[in-house]
């Protein structure tokens, strides 16, 4: 299995053990090193350019990732290149129709213009309220998070079938599945 954007921390928690799954190939753009003895392994690489051969994995896996990419070539490398090395696809993002920012826990502030999430960010959201972040750090925030919809999400993954989270009847965030059944998850 390939994990694009995992660390070895994630599969080190736990309730991560998954049955059947020998190997699981950690992509990421930091420099990580897998625990010994572990199954992971580690790889720097580009989520849009995977270093792989067609078809190398059963499945592929990325948990929000896809926000932090930039709009257009990049995002369609990503899936694309997603769909080319595995046969099965688990792939979550969150929605941007859910009301509270997930990565801010902010209410609404991703619906208004840019210039005004500026000026709001550090007074509206937790963590502005807990790192008062300065205007370096804010900008980096905004230049590298965009929530999609799911007419974008459809796009980027056609054949495959996208499903909805909810929290108190809405979508707060998407799955993009290819080749698990109901049965299977």
């Amino acid at each position: 299995m390939i994990d694009v954007g995992g660390t070895p921390f994630n599969w080190a928690l736990p309730g991560a053990a998954l049955p059947g799954v020998a190997q699981i190939v950690l992509v990421n753009l930091a420099r990580e090193s897998a625990p010994p003895g572990g199954r992971c392994v580690c790889v720097r690489a580009r989520a849009e350019a995977l270093p792989f051969r067609d078809g190398s994995f059963d499945a592929a896996f990325s948990n929000s990732v896809l926000e932090h990419l930039p709009a257009g070539t990049a995002r369609e490398g990503y899936a694309s290149e997603l769909r080319r090395v595995a046969a099965r696809l688990f792939v979550q993002t969150p929605a941007r129709s859910f009301p509270l920012e997930p990565h801010l826990l902010g209410i609404g502030l991703h619906y208004l213009p840019r210039r005004w999430q500026r000026r709001l960010i550090r007074w509206t959201t937790l963590w502005g309220w807990i790192a008062r972040p300065g205007a370096r750090a804010i900008e980096r925030f905004l230049a590298g998070t965009q929530l999609l919809g799911r007419r974008e999400l459809a796009a980027l993954f056609p054949g495959c079938r996208l499903e909805r989270e909810r929290f108190l009847g809405l979508t707060k965030a998407y799955r993009i599945v290819r080749g698990v059944g109901p049965a299977e998850r």
